[in-house]
């Protein structure tokens, strides 16, 4: 297995867990992230994990599992299912207790195998119609 393959597996178990610590090794300080609900971008392990908890809250078991993902020198681009309950706020929507399962594509920057940056295209449209939202 390679570095960016062990890379992406531990991001994996990140993004899942929430772990500040993993977050702490993977993440780079100065990195940058855009969040679609957020003005200005967020930086850093803790606003990476911002954007996980904000997720979190909406959906309190969500999980993201690799299903594909192509590596090159500095980038990693992975298709990742995503699945979740709609048991919190979302949107300025209550819960509605509905599942949804997306594919969601993230394309990320690595400097010195930290990741700099994240440029996602989660599918909100799926997650809005599947969980009863937008109809």
């Amino acid at each position: 297995m390679s570095n960016e393959h062990k890379l992406i597996a531990k991001f994996e178990t990140m993004i899942n867990t929430a772990d500040e610590s993993l977050a702490a090794e993977l993440i780079a300080k100065d990195a940058v992230f855009y969040a679609p609900t957020q003005p200005e971008p967020l930086k850093g392990p803790k606003g990476y994990l911002f954007i996980v908890q904000m997720m979190r809250s909406a959906f309190s078991d969500i999980q993201w599992h690799l299903a594909d993902c192509v590596i090159e020198p500095d980038k990693i681009a992975v298709c990742w299912n995503c699945t979740g309950t709609h048991d919190g706020e979302f949107m300025g929507h209550p819960a509605t207790g509905k599942t949804f399962k997306v594919r969601c594509m993230n394309f990320y920057e690595l400097k010195d195998g930290k990741f700099i940056s994240d440029i996602g295209n989660p599918d909100i449209l799926g997650i809005l119609i599947q969980t009863g939202i937008l109809q």
